[in-house]
């Protein structure tokens, strides 16, 4: 059972909204990383693109102090 045009239309269409960055990082880590994720309740793509953005956040605060 395929997909119709109408959801190959509408997954276009929601992947187009965003960029993909491949992280890599070192064997088990990954693991570790999912762990914490979901003992916040994140996904591991929602922790990492909020630690990205605070981490950013913080050294442009830090960059204006100075």
């Amino acid at each position: 059972m395929g997909l119709t045009d109408a959801q190959i239309r509408a997954a276009k269409k929601y992947q187009n909204k965003f960029d993909d960055i491949k992280l890599r990082v070192p064997k088990g880590e990954r693991e570790m990383l999912q762990k914490h994720a979901q003992s916040r309740g994140e996904s591991l793509n929602a922790f990492l693109y909020r630690a990205a953005k605070e981490t950013v956040a913080r050294d442009n605060t830090e960059e204006k102090e100075q």
